[in-house]
């Protein structure tokens, strides 16, 4: 095995770890993301001091999960996770063999300028990037949406998917082969959008604006940021379509319509402006109807359960 690979496996390892340790806050993230609040929102005022209603933060979230299911319940979904990850790692180091992108390139021609060859990097970089996470996304798919389904349970109190092949059987008897895939589309968009537009700020930023190398260091961090919030929606839509239609009281009315398409998901939570619902997790606000009572923000119509 190459030093190259050696350091991907130790990598990938260590954020295997990572994950691990913080899959109690994406756990509830998730149940944020479909929709699911177990408390009604609170009267609060805002730094500027406008009346609001705000709602529990992620700790908060996680702290309810934990009294309902126990410490080992803020892990459901832990196994399938890591599985997908792992199936997901190995299906793209596999392919990326196979298409050689470690071979040299500042070998094949050596008229080319610097700021061509650094052109030519960035291409190839990108290219093999773009490859890996599309690989990656197609082979864990099934297990994102078992996990997100696992996930999805604690709204209706259920055990449909309980296990990994328990959960194969459930998803295959609810909706075919095509449900292994659910919320596949958005998932690969958001990805590869992100991944395609991070890339490209990084190389304009350090290739046309900065050329302090010091400040270069700190490009990566902040415009993979900015990428990832751009593309959040994809995100937030492929873990509502993995739940929908799925069988689950999470995924059915009053707690989620029944979409029938990313699209029609897209177009709801445009229009009912939860586009970035689940983005914030220290500080959440409800952002439904409400009216200002005697100073005090008062949700209107809220049955407790979607916001």
């Amino acid at each position: 095995m190459s030093r190259q690979k050696e350091n991907y496996w130790s990598t990938y390892g260590f954020r295997i770890i990572i994950s691990t340790a913080s899959h109690p806050l994406e756990y509830a993230k998730v149940l944020i993301q479909i929709g699911y609040e177990p408390f009604p929102p609170k009267p609060a005022t805002s730094l500027l001091g406008k009346p609001v209603l705000k709602l529990p933060n992620i700790f908060e979230y996680v702290k309810h999960i934990k009294t309902v299911d126990g410490f080992s319940g803020c892990y459901r979904g832990l196994v399938p996770k890591i599985l997908g990850n792992t199936v997901g790692a190995l299906a793209s180091q596999k392919v990326l063999d196979s298409f050689d992108f470690d071979k040299p390139i500042d070998s094949q021609d050596d008229n080319r300028t610097e700021a061509e060859k650094e052109r030519d990097r960035y291409v190839k970089t990108l290219t093999k990037e773009v490859v890996s996470r599309f690989t990656a996304i197609v082979f864990s798919q099934p297990f994102h949406v078992i996990t997100i389904r696992m996930m999805a349970q604690f709204v209706g109190g259920e055990t449909k998917y309980n296990g990994v092949f328990g959960s194969v059987r459930e998803i295959y008897r609810e909706n075919g082969l095509s449900g292994f895939f659910s919320g596949l589309i958005p998932r690969v968009l958001g990805d590869i959008i992100s991944l395609c537009l991070a890339s490209s700020l990084i190389y304009c930023v350090n290739t046309y604006l900065l050329e302090d190398k010091e400040l270069q260091m700190y490009t990566s961090v902040s415009m993979s940021f900015l990428a990832s919030t751009l593309t959040y929606p994809f995100l937030l839509i492929s873990n509502c379509m993995a739940v929908t239609g799925s069988g689950l009281a999470a995924g059915a009315p009053p707690y989620m319509p029944v979409y029938t398409s990313w699209v029609d998901c897209w177009s709801h939570l445009s229009r009912t402006g939860q586009m970035k619902r689940g983005s914030s997790l220290l500080v959440r606000y409800y952002n439904g109807p409400q009216v200002v009572i005697n100073g005090r923000a008062v949700p209107i119509n809220i049955d407790g359960k979607n916001y």
